[in-house]
């Protein structure tokens, strides 16, 4: 068995490899084809989608799949709609291959220079969420490179049947192999998959931050992962605290409770601190969501549960928030990078001195001043799709689009130059 998966997925990796080759060098045009025609087979097969996605939903409520991974899991009408539209986006986005960055001459008259190319062969490898399958082919294709999709057990069939539909499609309008899905859920997949260098240029992991840790101890290629998705909004003494209110329950509960950008911590100024937390903790509980606080926080607000030094450090996932009372901007700045992820931190506030210190010196790869967190988003951010949201600083950082899915070259032009 173990031989067997070795061998596929090797199969997989090298066709992989020969179609980014033929993708890489076609034309703007017939890349954005395959996008559009995708976009349309995926709406024509709407029914049937729903229709096998429904398997992983009852096999995810069989095995008490957390809710927020139910969440992710379900694709309904809306979900579609937007894969449809993830991949009309980035089918309008200019192409990125062959962009030329930079371009010199140097005394001797070589004209030297930096043009954008495809990475190669991306491996991605997820978990839970089906439209992960869509929004990475498409960046992928647009791209240039060849990309290998290893989706999660819980989401198998629906992975299955979108990924096929992507292939096919791809196929029919001239590039075949460039999407390749591996449809076991054996994990012994996930090992081969990262020990093959010679094919595959960069391991993309999508999950738990276990997850992304193990591929990045493991892999033999580069991988390109983030940590815990733990932000914090910080409520300034010069905050528009009907503001704060309307975008901390966004953050939090306003749009997903199960994704890495939702609001984990809410720090808040001690000017403001006793106006301030009634309203929104009573706001929070209305919505059902438990607050764990500070000892400060507890004596305004006796509902709050005490929160440990586990609290700061954890990315709940789900109808929880800690709130702790800060002196200064100084002690919330230095919170954040004590306890933080360097995902996405926002700053409520009205003066103009102190959203340009937080953005300055909040060292995460997306700062926010009066806005929800939760846009930290490819799609959001006029990206079209993401294949992941990095937290490293090397190579690409935040919602990683085309351009992360590119590296560079040198171009020379000579006229018969030798160096002396």
């Amino acid at each position: 068995m173990s031989e067997n998966i070795q061998n596929m997925i090797q199969s997989k990796a090298k066709k992989a490899k020969a179609a980014m080759r033929v993708l890489s060098r076609s034309s703007a045009d017939i890349r954005n084809n395959v996008l559009l025609a995708m976009a349309e087979n995926i709406l024509e097969a709407k029914d049937e989608i729903q229709e096998v996605n429904r398997f992983d939903l009852e096999n995810g409520k069989k095995t008490e799949l957390a809710a927020p991974l139910m969440q992710r899991l379900l694709i309904d009408n809306q979900k579609i709609e937007r894969m449809a539209d993830n991949l009309r986006q980035v089918a309008a986005l200019p192409d990125p291959i062959g962009e030329v960055i930079s371009m010199g001459e140097r005394p001797n008259g070589l004209k030297i220079g930096t043009v954008r190319v495809p990475i190669g062969v991306v491996g991605v490898v997820y978990e839970s969420r089906p439209d992960v399958t869509v929004e990475v082919s498409a960046l992928c294709i647009k791209s240039g490179n060849g990309v290998i999709l290893r989706g999660g057990s819980e989401a198998i069939h629906s992975n299955t049947i979108l990924a096929r539909i992507l292939s096919d499609t791809a196929a029919a309008e001239g590039v075949p192999d460039a999407i390749q899905f591996v449809d076991t859920i054996d994990r012994q997949a996930v090992y081969e998959l990262i020990r093959l260098p010679e094919y595959i240029d960069l391991v993309i992991p999508r999950g738990s931050n276990e997850f992304v840790q193990f591929l990045m101890r493991e892999s033999d290629i580069p991988v390109l992962g983030h940590a815990d998705g733990i932000c914090h909004i910080y409520v300034d003494e010069a905050a528009d605290l009907e503001m704060a209110t309307k975008l901390c329950m966004n953050a939090k509960v306003g749009y997903k409770v199960g994704v890495c950008n939702a609001v984990e911590t809410l720090l808040v100024h001690e000017v403001v601190a006793e106006e301030y937390l009634p309203v929104i903790c009573d706001a929070l509980q209305d919505a059902e969501v438990e607050i764990r606080g500070c000892d400060r926080t507890q004596q305004i607000y006796a509902a709050a549960k005490p929160a440990t030094e586990e609290d700061w450090r954890t990315e709940y996932l789900d109808y929880i928030l800690s709130i702790r009372i800060v002196d200064s901007m100084n002690t919330a700045i230095d919170h954040i990078e004590t306890y933080g992820s360097h995902h996405s931190d926002a700053i409520i506030t009205e003066s103009y001195s102190a959203a340009e210190r937080f953005l300055k010196e909040v060292d995460s790869a997306a700062v926010y001043v009066n806005a929800s967190t939760v846009f930290t988003d490819g799609y959001e951010f006029g990206l079209g799709a993401e294949v992941g949201i990095s937290t490293q600083k090397l190579h690409s950082r935040g919602p990683m689009g085309l351009e992360g899915l590119t590296s560079y070259k040198y171009i020379v032009y000579g006229d018969g130059q030798v160096r002396e």
